[in-house]
């Protein structure tokens, strides 16, 4: 079991690292203030060096810019902003992201109309492009917001190392089941909360703190390596509840940067929350896997591996919230 949570670790670390670059999404918001007029934002990962991917915005046929782009590079992304006049209005016309099939990047689109509803789709490498609509569907909606919460959960390495970090400390299924029942419970009332504006923290401190409570975690994981039992160890649902609430405002963050259409917002949220809890059970059904895996594998060999490999995933871990930490801090 440790051995294939150890090759998890090292995976997981890696492909951050070879591709954080990549899975960052562009974002594309078009908010109208006419009939036929629009505020565009259009917003690229930077590669570093004032450099951005090469992905460019081409409106429908008939729109013409009535203000010129006024670039800006901040935190490692490309930002243009201008208005459009399109004859006849956006409905019905086709939006498309130049560049986007040579990429391994998705875009996040939002149109917000005048009557306050708004369009949220998701472009990716093989879908480029998609046609403005009248007014989305809850079923639609539903869709859309779902695959948001699946990808944003998968995609969020720091997310996912804290709830590996707790498969690895729970002994007994039982109380893995009361601790991830408690992690979902406790993000799911801080993302409705910070969405919804009941509540607000500054994004960078929760990301820092985020950091931390994985930091946290994985000494706790060097305490029971050395036989002595921690508090995540004793009441491993009281730690969980606790910095759930943190990770739900990091969601919440995520969320926010999409927006939630006016006219259903339950059904955007709720299901957004869905997605959310289907892409963190599809990564502990992936870790159990690989634990299984590997213990068919260690029956074969019939050798044991050494004691220090036992201390790689907490150390591994460790390491990147600390480099997190120090990172998210820095950009305060």
């Amino acid at each position: 079991m440790k051995n294939a949570l150890f090759l998890f670790v090292l995976l997981a670390t890696f492909a951050q690292g070879a591709f954080a670059h990549e899975v960052r999404p562009a974002y594309l918001e078009l908010r109208q203030t006419g009939s036929e007029t629009s505020d565009v934002l259009w917003k690229v990962p930077g590669l570093g060096e004032n450099l951005r991917l090469g992905l460019y915005v081409k409106l429908p046929t008939g729109c013409t810019n009535v203000t010129a782009p006024r670039a800006a590079m901040f935190n490692n992304a490309y930002t243009e902003r201008w208005s459009v006049k399109c004859a006849g209005g956006l409905t019905g016309g086709t939006i498309q992201i130049a560049g986007l099939a040579s990429t391994m990047t998705d875009v996040l689109v939002r149109l917000e109309r005048l009557d306050g509803t708004t369009q949220v789709t998701r472009l990716t490498p093989s879908a480029s492009s998609f046609v403005v609509e009248d007014s989305p569907s809850a079923m639609q909606v539903a869709r859309t917001y779902l695959v948001l919460g699946i990808e944003h959960i998968l995609g969020g390495i720091d997310h996912l190392l804290f709830v590996l970090a707790l498969l690895i400390l729970v002994k007994g299924m039982r109380r893995l089941i009361w601790t991830v029942t408690a992690f979902t419970l406790a993000h799911s009332l801080t993302l409705a909360g910070a969405t919804l504006g009941f509540v607000h923290v500054p994004g960078p401190p929760v990301e820092a703190t985020i950091a931390l409570s994985i930091l946290f975690v994985a000494a706790e994981i060097m305490r029971s390596r050395q036989g002595k039992a921690g508090l995540t160890e004793k009441y491993p649902w009281v730690v969980a509840f606790t910095f759930g609430l943190l990770h739900g405002f990091g969601f919440a963050g995520a969320l926010n940067e999409v927006g939630l259409p006016q006219l259903a917002v339950p059904v955007a949220l709720f299901f957004f929350n869905v997605g959310v809890e289907i892409g963190q059970l599809l990564f502990i059904a992936s870790v159990f896997s690989v634990i299984v895996l590997a213990r068919q594998v260690t029956r074969r060999i019939g050798k044991s591996p050494p004691e220090w490999v036992w201390y790689v995933p907490p150390y591994a871990i460790g390491s990147v919230a600390a480099f997190w930490v120090i990172q998210r801090v820095s950009a305060f």
